[in-house]
């Protein structure tokens, strides 16, 4: 059985240099959380470090460590907890005063970024308390205890440029930038800026931007794109392929049921093929009234319910003639786009590249 997550690295270099014009005169720091998008850390950041990345970005402490061990450049961690022990060498976001209690108090001096709240709600230093962490953490700082190298935030709905909150959170940040340095902070590199708006806001980019989806090829503005998971405008070419051979061709007849609950039934006399890759590996249930399967260029609709290890789809009279082992493509170039399905199955791309598990292996080109 061969169930694959094919990863174009010419297309990671091609849109890490993109992404890299894009940022202009701010730092281009790229988003490896999650292993990359499920891409796999261990290639990609190479591949990004030799195209225009000026540093990286994770959400916990044990992926910092995977990528510390991978780069020299500047690795910053935003996920993690207190009571971890606190590693040189990684650059650790402070949400709250516990967080930042603990970083004056570490036997090293770490360099911090202050993490303020600015209208996502989700983590970061409220505005009530902006002068009091400011003050503390420029003491701290006088004393040799730690190094803020700036403020951080993040915006709620930069994927609708047309939008006015993505405003609202800029001025709360630039408010928040000026009663730091009112403190006494010097706060020189500053970021705001995700993936979108890496691409539509420029005078929000300050002194770095955290681009992370992109990266990967996807464009992530609402209603971007061609639906083949490319934006023309952009440039941008998707990374990642989710393939399987087919494992099984089979006749049945007119009426016959498919798959658990016989919730399918052939319309006439066909064909169907097996595709292994199951829940198991990623193919959600809910995905079957949604995804097509690519053969030779041609789609397939999946039928029946989707099963742990594999799931079904319906050649019809099988009129390209499809055979066992060949190649199937459930998203990707060839295929089904990410962002087509997402947009099918009511989720984002995001998810969906983060789908492939289980029993898929990656293979590089």
């Amino acid at each position: 059985m061969s169930l694959t997550a094919r990863i174009d690295l010419d297309a990671i270099a091609h849109n890490t240099r993109l992404l890299k014009r894009q940022a202009g005169d701010a730092n281009l720091v790229c988003i490896v959380k999650a292993d990359a998008y499920n891409h796999g850390v261990v290639r990609c950041v190479p591949v990004m470090e030799a195209n225009g990345a000026d540093a990286f970005g994770v959400a916990t402490l044990a992926e910092a460590r995977e990528v510390r061990a991978l780069t020299r450049l500047p690795v910053m961690c935003w996920l993690w907890d207190p009571s971890d022990d606190i590693p040189e060498g990684i650059e650790l976001a402070a949400p709250t005063m516990e967080h930042l209690l603990r970083l004056i108090d570490a036997p090293f001096t770490p360099t911090t970024y202050l993490k303020v709240e600015t209208g996502m709600h989700r983590s970061g230093f409220d505005e009530s308390a902006w002068d009091e962490v400011f003050a503390l953490a420029a003491e701290a700082e006088q004393a040799g205890r730690i190094r803020v190298k700036g403020l951080m935030s993040h915006l709620a709905y930069a994927d609708n440029p047309q939008d006015p909150y993505t405003d609202t959170q800029a001025e709360q940040f630039r408010a928040a930038i000026n009663r730091g340095r009112a403190a006494g902070l010097e706060l020189s590199c500053n970021h705001l800026a995700n993936t979108a708006a890496t691409w539509t806001r420029p005078d929000l980019h300050f002194d770095q931007v955290r681009p992370g989806v992109s990266l990967y090829g996807i464009d992530p503005i609402v209603g971007a794109g061609t639906g083949q998971g490319a934006s023309a405008d952009k440039g941008l070419r998707p990374a990642m392929s989710w393939v399987a051979d087919i494992l099984a061709v089979k006749r049945i007849g007119k009426g016959d049921p498919v798959s658990y609950g016989l919730t399918w039934h052939a319309p006439h006399d066909g064909f169907t093929a097996v595709v292994p890759a199951g829940y198991a590996d990623g193919v959600s249930r809910a995905w079957q009234p949604h995804l097509q399967i690519t053969v030779r260029g041609t789609r397939y609709p999946v039928v029946g319910r989707v099963c742990m290890d594999q799931m079904v789809i319906w050649l019809g009279a099988n009129e390209e003639g499809v055979t066992a082992g060949e190649r199937a493509v459930i998203f990707g170039p060839g295929g089904m786009s990410a962002t087509e399905l997402a947009g099918r199955i009511g989720t984002i791309d995001y998810e969906v590249l983060c789908s492939p598990k289980g029993r898929t292996r990656r293979e590089y080109c």
